[in-house]
């Protein structure tokens, strides 16, 4: 018997041939399906990561928003706090100058260094 006929001659390397394409074939098949089974998941992944970004930036804006808003509160806070003081100042000068000689006395010892 020769060699050919030991190992199937070239019918065994044909049908090897043919059964790898087979396989080739199938495993294909198998990823084209899994891409296809996947691309829901995807897109609803993709969808839901789209709306969690609109959802903070909706926040952001919000926030945003209100820190503008709390900040012109705080500067009609001091302006209005400013003309209060300007105009206790103009009607009790005296006093005003009396307050400002104790504040600054009090400040003075809380702040000066204790040289005893």
């Amino acid at each position: 018997m020769d060699n050919q006929q030991k190992m199937g001659g070239n019918d065994g390397r044909v049908a090897a041939g043919r059964d790898y394409e087979a396989v080739k074939a199938d495993v294909h098949n198998k990823i084209d399906r899994a891409t296809e089974a996947a691309r829901p998941a995807v897109d609803r992944a993709a969808a839901g990561a789209h709306s969690a970004v609109d959802n903070v930036a909706h926040a952001a804006a919000h926030a945003a928003n209100t820190l503008h808003a709390k900040g012109e509160q705080l500067k009609d806070m001091q302006a209005q706090a400013t003309d209060s003081v300007l105009e206790y100042m103009r009607a009790k000068p005296l006093t005003s100058i009396g307050i400002a000689v104790a504040a600054g006395f009090l400040l003075s010892k809380l702040l000066g260094s204790d040289s005893r």
